[in-house]
């Protein structure tokens, strides 16, 4: 490989998700560097259909405290379905997923305790200092969706490039209200993820968790 192809094909391979990290803050210099890369991902028409909401200091620790509330009290609010049920192949690959996550902190697949507890840290932002909420803005669907994976997608591989960890998190979702009155953003603006950030906590055993990925075989096709 060229240098250049050599540099990105490190930074995909470092990229995963993080789920501990140090209260330590990023710069904002810093921040904004990511962000303005980021902001090169390519979109339908180049319409560029995201509005992302980058939570730190006070505020983040306002919503550390909320969300969770809301989640237990089971006053769950979402602007787009899930149920994260899958099937054949994909369900097998969830389930390794889930083994090498519990199994790198020794916990048993019949510890529902442990379990539910380590899937509560979603709600806290996994101790990380800065939360990156991505909003759709209403009247677009699922192809502009798909800018916005791709966005996110440039946004982590931009916080890799930089020397930090990040956790895309679905389960940011779930109590979107909270989240939009808390920041004080517009119900027009439909939350799909959130994206919690910042340095590896290295010491925790759960940053040992490591997921494989299929073959090239199973999910590409050449055609010539």
């Amino acid at each position: 490989m060229t240098g250049t192809a050599a540099v990105f094909s490190e930074i995909v391979n470092q990229r995963r998700s993080v789920r501990r990290f140090l209260a330590t803050p990023v710069e904002r210099a810093i921040l904004e560097a990511v962000f303005t890369t980021a902001q090169r991902a390519p979109s339908n028409c180049n319409t560029q259909p995201w509005q992302t909401a980058v939570v730190s200091g006070e505020r983040i620790e306002k919503l550390r405290g909320k969300i969770p509330e809301a989640f237990n009290s089971g006053q769950w609010t979402m602007d787009f379905p899930y149920d994260g049920k899958y099937h054949g192949v994909y369900k097998d690959r969830q389930y390794a997923a889930a083994a090498a996550l519990y199994g790198a902190m020794g916990i048993s697949r019949d510890d529902k305790t442990a379990r539910s507890e380590q899937f509560s840290t979603n709600f806290t932002f996994f101790g990380a200092p800065h939360v990156a909420f991505l909003f759709l803005p209403e009247g677009f669907g699922l192809r502009e969706a798909a800018d916005l994976g791709m966005y996110a997608q440039t946004l982590m591989l931009s916080l890799t490039a930089h020397g930090l960890a990040s956790c895309p998190q679905t389960a940011l979702s779930f109590n979107c209200d909270v989240v939009r009155e808390e920041l004080g953003i517009d119900p027009s603006n439909r939350l799909l993820f959130g994206i919690s950030f910042g340095y590896e906590d290295n010491a925790d055993l759960v940053n040992n968790s490591r997921t494989e990925r299929a073959a090239l075989a199973d999910c590409v096709q050449f055609y010539d």
